[in-house]
């Protein structure tokens, strides 16, 4: 299997499922990625494993993952059978990653899933994959697919999380494989970072940088007034206008309906006229600077960074930060 490894780090892409995401995985794959990584939110877009499956079918090397499955959008079976289906089509190269479901969920007006909850989940999942019964709803429950059906248990599939703060680390040191989060003190980590690298005397402000940086960018946004509300969100530069354009449009319990509209992939026009605030300054440069950021996030206890390409030409975009990904020095 393909490594992606110039330097410290292994580089990695990731993409909303959708009719060109095959596509990317397979440019990924010629760039030297490491792994592809899929999103997963239902309101917002297609479903995940279908198109792991289709990209499975067009690569023979580059690694496949999800960041992150939601657990509260399919049962703990469900989910199992997925990965196995994943993991067997592609030949074992399938990492699976979930998170608590903090965008999926508000966008259809429920909250993220506990820890509790979420480390039970997780843990069953585990059990059905190793061929063990587990305990679902309070009854015994096991994957029954008959040989041929599926892989032969137990699946050796990774299971990662995507936590935050000391209590998602303690969980993650329990029962995951791996974390999409902070540097963990026993467990490999991975970060998701969005940028671009500029072309020859382009500047880091213009209309371009920030059409391709932009949906990633104004996340910070969506995220302040679904946790937080209206004060969390006016506090930030031009929060108070993108919140009163939000409201006008829809009733108060419909609201959440339209908080991530377009989330890290199109730019609704109030999102737009929040541009001119977003950082364009955090891996945005030429190929040398851009290179050194990455380099300096390795340094920081990054096993691997998952470059989440957005705005209107992704392919671009993943070919130029394969170029910023070779300017590291060599590994020591």
């Amino acid at each position: 299997m393909s490594t992606g490894v110039t330097g410290f780090f292994e580089l990695s892409c990731g993409f909303p499922p959708g009719p060109d995401f095959a596509d990317l995985v397979v440019l990924a794959e010629e760039l030297g990625y490491a792994r592809a990584w899929v999103f997963d939110s239902a309101p917002l877009w297609e479903d995940p494993f279908v198109h792991l499956a289709l990209a499975a079918r067009r690569t023979t090397a580059i690694g496949l993952g999800s960041a992150v499955l939601v657990p509260g959008q399919r049962s703990v079976m469900a989910m199992a059978s997925g990965i196995a289906t994943v993991d067997r089509i592609s030949g074992g190269r399938f990492r699976a990653c979930f998170g608590t479901g903090f965008t999926a969920l508000l966008a259809v007006g429920r909250r993220p899933m506990t820890l509790k909850a979420f480390g039970d989940y997780v843990t069953a999942v585990r059990g059905l994959l190793a061929g063990e019964t587990v305990s679902v709803d309070g009854k015994p429950s096991r994957m029954l697919h008959a040989s041929g059906l599926t892989g032969p248990r137990p699946l050796k599939v990774p299971l990662w999380i995507s936590v935050f703060g000391p209590r998602g680390a303690a969980l993650a040191g329990e029962v995951a494989d791996g974390i999409i989060g902070p540097p963990h003190p026993t467990l490999p980590a991975a970060m998701i970072a969005s940028g671009t690298v500029l072309d020859a005397g382009e500047d880091p402000g213009s209309d371009r940088v920030r059409q391709a940086v932009g949906p990633w960018r104004v996340v910070d946004w969506h995220n302040a007034y679904a946790h937080g509300g209206a004060e969390a969100v006016d506090a930030m530069p031009g929060g108070r206008a993108w919140r009163e354009d939000l409201e006008a449009r829809a009733p108060e319990g419909e609201r959440h309906l339209l908080t991530f509209e377009g989330h890290v992939t199109h730019l609704p026009d109030r999102d737009r006229r929040l541009l001119e605030h977003i950082d364009v300054k955090t891996l945005v440069g030429d190929a040398a600077r851009v290179g050194r950021q990455l380099s300096r996030f390795a340094g920081a206890g990054f096993r691997e960074i998952i470059y989440t390409p957005s705005g209107p030409d992704p392919a671009r975009e993943l070919r130029a930060f394969a170029s910023a990904h070779q300017q590291q020095p060599p590994a020591v």
